[in-house]
């Protein structure tokens, strides 16, 4: 298995970080990636432009090899809510269709699917999370609703961003293209450590931040393109998606083809020398554990902890129903009201969202975190 993290990060022996769904802390490589690129700003004559050309392509393949695409399926862009706007861009309903979200999905997904199905005249359909909490069942039965109107495009992701829900997407994509469906695959909470074939899956577009579980910085993202969308239509007109432009000659930007693939889509500022190099490495990293072995570790975390709150007496979801590394706890508001912070005065960080109490460790957390938690909690739950 693959052992503890934690040297690879500045986190001192008294925190309890459980809250890697939020923000991932930074590795000390990714540190100091950015603190170069910081050092070109303040000596901007040490500049050579474009600064970052061999950078921006070994994200590309780094990221490509995470999800089984290749580099000419990624473009770079800025966060979740670019990649939503640049799919919605270059997909397409008719008015009575249908437009699925999940019900208290995070805004930059939920919001995008809104205006989209406002704008062609679709009927946004938020599909409420189930009491039993197999979203995968109930995804499929929204989807094949006797006498439901067809769905255009699907917005989900392979587990609630809330509480770690799984969502087994292998069935939920097959039925969407029995419907000739778009996918849009919001992988926020889940590139890096849930396995991801976009071969297998075939989302239209898949959208993935650097800043949580690829140990990036924040204002950076990924966004895999199906190669049939390699065509469409960018959010951005700028040099930096156009092939052999440069800002020094006569020629204008628009007499230059756009690059191939999904690079045509890729963000203004793209090479950008401070987060560009810090997603780089943070990628280095995740890519050289392995998802597989950073998801068994993750796991192992988790299991661990809900194994401890299942002997306090409390629910958590089943474990076919939960992804390695985020826990969710349902909590009624009495208990969870001021848990947060009274943890983060000991030291221990976790967070509610939606009302769960959401428990997500990191490749930096070990046994001994969880269980300083988990005697925590006891505590506080006896103290309520």
């Amino acid at each position: 298995m693959l052992p503890c993290q934690r040297a690879a990060f500045d986190i001192p022996a008294d925190i309890a970080y459980l809250n890697g769904a939020a923000f991932s802390p930074i590795p000390t490589s990714v540190r100091l990636a950015g603190e170069a690129g910081i050092g070109l700003k303040v000596a901007p004559w040490r500049i050579h432009w474009p600064p970052n050309v061999a950078l921006v392509e070994e994200a590309r393949a780094l990221v490509a090899s995470l999800v089984n695409a290749t580099a000419d399926d990624i473009a770079i862009g800025g966060a979740a809510s670019h990649g939503v706007a640049t799919a919605c861009a270059n997909l397409s309903a008719k008015p009575g269709e249908r437009v699925l979200v999940l019900e208290a999905e995070h805004a930059s997904l939920a919001l995008g699917m809104a205006r989209f199905a406002a704008e062609h005249g679709a009927v946004l359909e938020t599909i409420d999370r189930p009491a039993d909490r197999d979203y995968t069942a109930t995804v499929l039965a929204a989807i094949e609703r006797p006498g439901a109107a067809r769905v255009a495009v699907a917005g989900l992701s392979p587990s609630h961003w809330s509480d770690g829900t799984a969502i087994d997407m292998q069935p939920v994509a097959t039925a969407l293209r029995r419907q000739g469906s778009a996918l849009i695959l919001d992988a926020t909470q889940a590139a890096g450590v849930t396995a991801l074939d976009v071969q297998a899956l075939d989302p239209d577009f898949m959208l993935m931040p650097s800043y949580k579980w690829l140990l990036g910085p924040y204002g950076l993202a990924f966004l895999y393109v199906a190669a049939h969308h390699h065509a469409g239509r960018p959010l951005e007109e700028h040099g930096s998606n156009r092939i052999a432009y440069d800002s020094a000659l006569a020629a204008p930007a628009a007499s230059f083809a756009m690059l191939p693939g999904a690079r045509r889509f890729d963000r203004g500022e793209r090479d950008v020398f401070i987060t560009l190099p810090m997603a780089h490495a943070g990628l280095k990293l995740v890519t050289g554990w392995g998802q597989e072995a950073i998801a068994a570790r993750l796991r192992m975390l988790t299991d661990r902890l809900a194994e401890r709150l299942e002997a306090a007496g409390l629910t958590v979801a089943p474990r076919r129903l939960r992804v390695p590394h985020i826990l969710g706890l349902a909590l009624p508001p009495e208990q969870r009201d001021g848990l947060v912070a009274a943890a983060e005065a000991d030291n221990i960080f976790v967070t509610i969202r939606q009302g769960m109490l959401r428990i997500s460790p990191g490749v930096y957390n070990d046994e001994a975190d969880i269980d300083r938690f988990a005697n925590w909690l006891e505590r506080w739950l006896a103290r309520r």
